[in-house]
């Protein structure tokens, strides 16, 4: 083969591999998508081939032909958090699994910037959006993008009423779960820290919250509830505020691991100890939990199965547009460590 004359050709196209390798085009192009149905020796020769001459897939022409790009875009409202590094890695396993690629976009808790960037993800066509919304997305800022014809399936969060597939983990019960094993263990003065009204997942770990005091017959103190944000910062800032009350709790249930971290180090920072002093109970179970001294006792959510379940009905509803909407709900379980313990017995002075 005369690569000089090969290369004065102009671009390499699926046609001139094929003419060049005396293949059909078809063959070439089921070799290079490594199917079965080419034999061995043939799929590497083409492949070989392909890598010499620079040939590039065109993905465009072949979008055209089939209607799809094999392209899934994933819209996130945060990675900061390694919850959502720990289900991004999830997605992109299961996708890639099934010969999609994916598009990342990060809305950073800001629905307008999610619209920009979702709007910027639909320029490349992909065949599905998985969605973790912004707090205060809109059944319309989610449908405008099935508008365009892209499937769109929500993760983690949800955006009521908006009739899209859905998977994650049954927060109501986590929580309740949390909630439960204070009470256990003595507690009755219980915080809440962290999460908000505006997204599912507030919503929803505080009425566990709520039901965990209901069960246990314990009043609803509001002062014992510091919403804001999933971060260290928040988390120490609220414990901080806690124990300045004139009844502090003896524990708290953290809307997620990060707000834990941050109780935990506002308790240390006070002079305290965590699970002697004030118990703390996280939400997911990152990898960091296990390392923390004390351990953190948490919740596991099930972030890796319930973003393979993302996956799954991402690609389900690219094969049927019209099949019935479905959720996935994973119920999680208690994982107990060392950062939850009994009260210490109120002290009481010598008449």
């Amino acid at each position: 083969m005369d690569d000089t004359l090969h290369a004065s050709r102009g671009k390499v196209t699926l046609q001139r591999l094929a003419l060049e390798l005396g293949l059909s085009t078809a063959t070439v192009s089921l070799a290079l998508r490594d199917s079965p149905v080419v034999a061995e020796a043939t799929r590497q020769k083409v492949q070989e081939v392909a890598r010499a001459r620079g040939y590039v897939a065109n993905r465009g022409a072949a979008s055209l032909r089939t209607a799809r790009t094999n392209i899934i875009g994933v819209g996130l409202h945060d990675i900061i958090n390694p919850s959502f590094t720990e289900l991004l890695a999830a997605l992109e396993d299961a996708l890639s699994a099934a010969g999609k690629t994916v598009l990342l976009g990060v809305g950073q808790e800001d629905v307008a910037r999610q619209t920009q960037v979702l709007g910027t993800l639909a320029e490349y066509r992909p065949d599905a959006f998985i969605v973790s919304p912004a707090a205060g997305t809109g059944v319309d800022d989610l449908r405008a993008l099935a508008a365009t014809g892209i499937a769109v399936v929500q993760v983690t969060r949800e955006v009521e009423g908006s009739g899209f597939d859905f998977a994650g983990s049954d927060d109501v019960t986590g929580v309740r779960l949390a909630v439960s094993h204070l009470v256990a263990l003595g507690h009755r003065r219980i915080a809440m820290i962290g999460g908000f009204e505006a997204a599912s997942t507030g919503r929803r770990r505080f009425a566990g919250y709520r039901a965990g005091l209901d069960a246990a017959g314990l009043p609803f103190d509001p002062a014992l509830v510091m919403p804001g944000r999933g971060t260290r910062e928040h988390g120490r800032f609220a414990m901080e505020q806690l124990l300045a009350l004139s009844e502090p709790p003896t524990a708290a249930v953290s809307f997620n691991d990060l707000c834990a971290f941050g109780a935990m180090i506002g308790v240390q920072a006070a002079g305290r100890v965590v699970g002697e002093d004030v118990s703390i109970v996280g939400y997911d179970d990152i990898g960091e939990a296990a390392l923390w001294h004390p351990a953190l006792t948490t919740v596991y959510t099930r972030i890796p199965e319930y973003g393979r379940a993302a996956a799954t009905l991402a690609l389900a509803r690219i094969a049927d547009p019209t099949r019935p909407v479905e959720r996935v709900v994973l119920e999680p379980h208690l994982v107990v460590r060392g950062s939850a313990g009994p009260p210490k017995p109120v002290s009481r002075r010598a008449p």
